[in-house]
């Protein structure tokens, strides 16, 4: 007797779950399974990051003072104005996404490659703008010191405004070594010799009555006290930093360590040094995933031009990277509040 062998429902995918579970694609559904992993990443770094700022509030960095630089405005200061215009970029970019999703549904090849050029031109504008702004984070601008207990003091002005190192700084004829461990001078190592010495910064303070030295300690008072403070004189906020007097400032001063220029993975003009560490480590990865977006982009593109989802009849792989740029715009809006805005 022969047996006959039959398969039921010959014409399913191998995609099973009734073909399409949520009526999602296997690929899309990969994308959201990628997305919500990529999703909890992000919610650790920012919940470590919480955390840290809650613990060391006393001194962490004000956003206003940091993020206040605009292209071809030096000197000018601007709070927030280009980290505004970088997250209305980015933003801007997930609507040309969307168009370029529903142009995709209606098959109108043109019109995807219109608004995905415009997206990846969002993208690599949004990336260069973080390089920027990374480049004046890296550099500084007014500088400050470290003392040897790990305080950082920064200088002002008799009115409570910021005054750079190169604007008081002495000119000591002396010569200087730039710490590094072959050295036997590890503990103190630098990856470059500073723009001015200890001795030349404390020469040039001693010279300049009217400086004072600013503490990284934030105070917080009333809108009364805050009248009356030389730090801050926008009324709305009841944040400014400690001044010393002139004889506590001198005391300070004696105390220094480095010269600190800027910002790293060490040391921190700004304030506190895990400020910088958090910085670099998450706005990098954000950016590591713009960065990539942009290239999935690219190829994408290159592939509607050629025709490629024109001829599949469908423009699926154009709707799941803009699943994948929708939730890089969005983990911004998240960093962007965490950072600069709270």
């Amino acid at each position: 007797m022969k047996a006959t062998v039959t398969t039921a429902n010959s014409e399913e995918k191998t995609w099973g779950g009734g073909n399409e579970p949520m009526g999602a694609s296997y690929g899309k559904l990969m994308m959201w399974f990628f997305i919500m992993s990529d999703a909890l990443t992000f919610s650790g770094f920012l919940a470590a990051y919480g955390f840290s700022r809650f613990k060391f509030i006393e001194t962490w960095p004000l956003a206003d003072e940091v993020f206040n630089h605009f292209p071809f405005m030096h000197g000018v200061d601007a709070p927030m104005y280009y980290v505004a215009l970088m997250t209305f970029i980015l933003i801007f970019s997930s609507v040309t996404m969307v168009l370029a999703v529903d142009a995709g549904h209606q098959m109108k090849k043109n019109k995807v490659v219109v608004y995905m050029f415009l997206t990846i031109i969002g993208g690599l504008i949004f990336v260069g703008s973080q390089a920027w702004e990374w480049k004046n984070f890296i550099k500084g601008q007014y500088g400050a010191i470290e003392t040897t207990g790990g305080s950082l003091l920064q200088f002002v002005d008799k009115d409570g405004k910021r005054v750079a190192l190169a604007d008081f700084a002495a000119t000591l004829n002396e010569e200087r070594v730039q710490h590094t461990r072959d050295k036997g001078s590890w503990f103190v190592s630098e990856p470059a010799l500073p723009s001015y010495s200890i001795a030349e910064v404390q020469a040039g303070f001693k010279a300049h009555p009217e400086l004072l030295i600013r503490t990284e300690v934030i105070y917080e008072g009333s809108v009364e006290e805050a009248k009356n403070s030389t730090i801050n004189h926008d009324l709305s906020k009841v944040k400014f930093k400690t001044v010393l007097t002139r004889e506590e400032s001198e005391l300070r001063l004696a105390q220094a360590a480095h010269v600190v220029e800027g910002a790293n993975l060490i040391r921190n003009e700004y304030g506190n040094k895990l400020f910088a560490d958090f910085f670099f480590f998450i706005t990098g990865f954000h950016g590591f995933h713009v960065f990539s977006g942009v290239i999935i982009n690219i190829i994408i593109f290159f592939n509607v031009l050629l025709g490629t989802y024109e001829r599949r009849g469908s423009y699926e792989m154009v709707e799941k990277v803009g699943l994948y740029w929708h939730f890089v715009d969005l983990v911004w809006v998240f960093v962007f509040t965490v950072f600069y805005l709270v």
